[in-house]
């Protein structure tokens, strides 16, 4: 960061310190740091309050450390160091804020914002595979997408990066807001509107209009990179966005009684081929890097963003992706294949993950746990997704899940001729140990709360 400390007069006032002078000010501000244990000498530090825990209280540790200057809240009434410098705030993860957003007004790379209800780990993982030919690309690193994370990400950036890709999530409405004019973005990609967090928002239009937000400060020249068809998402776009708007799709996703006005034709239609594991667009065919249909269309959103920043498609028909653990991992016990999607899980999410599942040759089984945060939906989702794995014809499944989800989950199985009922994942490998056999494929898939990869030391070689 190339920031003066007189800068951040402009900001908040004028700092307070024992005999300050403007001397003080006459020097670049320091690297930001908030967390004590790792401040560095001449770091500037940013006392962040948790639930647990408030940053306040390590002040005079960070002064003793040789912290540049810091941030505190106005509302902090403990004797502070008398030779730190610092500025009085109404809230320093606000403050926090501000100065990443400084930072990323002085980049020259531009900014990619990416949220939806699911895929959204593995469409930025994609779009920061699909820039790479432009050079270093800066992106949020595990589950940093809040409102500590996104600043995070946005002050690892430096001159030299080509792209900058932020992954915001959220938990209510105003907070994706928030990120987004932290980060203002020339890019914004929506995954999709799905039901993740309805126990939080109430309904599936209040998630759309939450993940709308993402637009709050997209440049006017910006764009917007969603999937095509999908009337919620369009209705709560329109309300806050007038500018371009970017739609793929896959060959077949569209319906074809949706009338234009309520979900405009796409811009990009790809043609998936599962088999043999190909995309096929513009006369281009891409090897997609990630198995499932789903996984095709983030492929598809994240090579609108790259063609938008002027990546040519040619360069990028066989991508590389790794994404981080629990997703789309594909694990060998003996002859056994486990589809380990562990990470996390919504409604959408295990559909499109039973749908893959019912694309593998052999035998085919699940272990599906409960999914969080559904509120007064969760009863039905949960029966939904058990109801989906019978349609597909699946040759077992274990439910990981406790009181009115496992009811739920059981009624739908009545059909199964397998089916078993636990409550901890090590308890599910007792039925899978006896039902598996060589080369059966075996799906996992619950919420992050459910810890299901515990299970994985416990399945025993068919």
């Amino acid at each position: 960061m190339t920031l003066q400390l007189a800068q951040l007069v402009q900001l908040w006032g004028n700092p307070e310190i024992s005999g300050a002078t403007s001397a003080h000010l006459q020097v670049e501000l320091g690297p930001v740091c908030t967390d004590s244990r790792q401040l560095q000498p001449g770091e500037f530090f940013i006392p962040l309050r948790g639930e647990r825990f408030d940053g306040h209280t390590f002040l005079n540790q960070a002064a003793q450390l040789g912290a540049q200057a810091a941030v505190v809240a106005s509302d902090w009434n403990e004797p502070l160091p008398e030779d730190l410098l610092h500025w009085r705030v109404e809230d320093t993860l606000w403050a926090y804020q501000q100065l990443a957003t400084l930072h990323r007004r002085q980049l020259k790379a531009s900014v990619v914002a990416v949220t939806g209800s699911a895929g959204k780990t593995t469409t930025r993982e994609l779009i920061r595979a699909t820039l790479a030919p432009l050079g270093d690309v800066q992106a949020t690193v595990s589950n940093n997408n809040n409102d500590i994370g996104v600043p995070l990400t946005l002050m690892g950036a430096h001159q030299d990066h080509a792209a900058v890709v932020v992954e915001m999530g959220m938990r209510g409405l105003g907070e994706i807001e928030r990120l987004s004019r932290c980060a203002e973005p020339d890019i914004v990609v929506i995954t999709n509107i799905g039901t993740a967090h309805i126990g939080r928002l109430g309904s599936r239009e209040a998630i759309a209009t939450a993940k709308c937000e993402i637009t709050a400060a997209l440049a006017p020249q910006g764009v917007v990179v969603i999937p095509a068809g999908d009337p919620l998402l369009e209705q709560a776009l329109s309300r806050c966005w007038s500018g371009r708007t970017l739609r793929v799709a896959l060959e077949g996703d569209i319906a074809a009684d949706l009338p234009e006005s309520d979900c405009p034709a796409p811009d990009l239609i790809g043609v998936h081929d599962p088999q043999q594991g190909l995309l096929s667009l513009k006369g281009l065919r891409f090897s997609c890097p990630l198995e499932g249909r789903h996984n095709a269309c983030n492929l598809m959103l994240a090579l609108a963003v790259a063609s938008e920043l002027g990546v040519p498609l040619p360069d990028l028909q066989h991508l590389k992706v790794t994404v981080p653990g629990g997703r789309n991992r594909r694990l060998s016990i003996g002859t056994l294949t486990v589809l380990d999607e562990t990470y996390n899980a919504s409604p959408e999410a295990v559909l499109a993950a039973l749908d893959l599942l019912a694309q593998q040759s052999g035998r085919r089984f699940a272990v599906l746990g409960t999914m969080l945060e559904l509120g007064a939906s969760s009863i039905e989702l949960h029966q939904a997704v058990v109801s989906r794995a019978v349609q597909l014809g699946l040759d077992g499944l274990v439910a990981v899940a406790s009181g009115e989800e496992a009811a739920a989950m059981q009624r739908a199985a009545t059909s199964l001729e397998r089916f078993a009922l636990v409550e901890s994942p090590e308890l599910a490998a007792e039925p899978l140990n006896h039902w598996l056999q060589p080369g059966d494929t075996l799906l996992l898939k619950a919420s992050r709360g459910v810890a299901l990869e515990r299970l994985i030391p416990f399945l025993q070689q068919p």
